[in-house]
């Protein structure tokens, strides 16, 4: 067999650089050209939690500070309570810290009336909202021991969370004309808690 003389060697080189540019031009050139495509687009989808919310006009000043206490004492105060949370909601009233002594609190008799009107300081406009505005009447310290978180508490209104919603609370303590003379120099103290809960 012949070996290739210089001349066809070189002769051979120079048809191969030809032939390789020319398969390198045809993979630039099947790159060049982009594929076909399509897309189907969701707008950015947004989350957003509601709320609950309660305030109150008692510019965190208690209901009553009452001193020297007798037999048939009593007062009245009102306290409004707005809803403004954007979700339905049940609001409920309870008692928190309660302490006495002397038995005091069991000597006092405590109603809670809901209704519109009036607001803390002044009662005057109230008006009770009919049946089932009576959420309690009882003793001070049967409220605080038996009303002491939402699961517990007393009340019915239930904000709808469309609008900004307010409802007055008239809160009454009387002393017991009976309070025997044990309960002198007693005392008695109790919290008092809307909460709401969404429904």
């Amino acid at each position: 067999m012949s070996r290739p003389t210089p001349r066809m060697t070189r002769l051979a080189a120079w048809i191969a650089i030809p032939a390789a540019l020319v398969a390198s031009g045809v993979v630039v050139s099947q790159a060049s050209y982009s594929a076909f495509s399509s897309t189907t687009v969701n707008p950015t989808s947004n989350w957003t939690a509601g709320s609950v919310a309660l305030t109150d006009d008692d510019n965190n000043t208690a209901l009553f500070t009452a001193a020297n206490l007798k037999p048939g004492s009593t007062g009245t105060n009102c306290i409004a309570v707005t809803s403004t949370g954007s979700l339905a909601s049940t609001v409920k009233l309870y008692g928190t810290n309660a302490t006495t002594t002397k038995d005091l609190a069991s000597n006092i008799t405590l109603s809670v009336v809901q209704g519109t009107g009036g607001g803390f300081g002044t009662c005057s406009g109230f008006t009770a909202l009919g049946q089932g505005a009576s959420l309690y009447s009882g003793s001070l310290a049967a409220f605080g021991t038996s009303s002491t978180n939402f699961a517990t508490g007393v009340g019915t209104w239930a904000p709808t969370g469309t609008a900004s919603e307010t409802r007055t609370y008239q809160v009454t303590y009387t002393v017991s004309p009976s309070a025997p003379n044990t309960t002198q120099g007693g005392t008695a103290a109790l919290g008092l808690t809307w909460e709401a809960q969404n429904s």
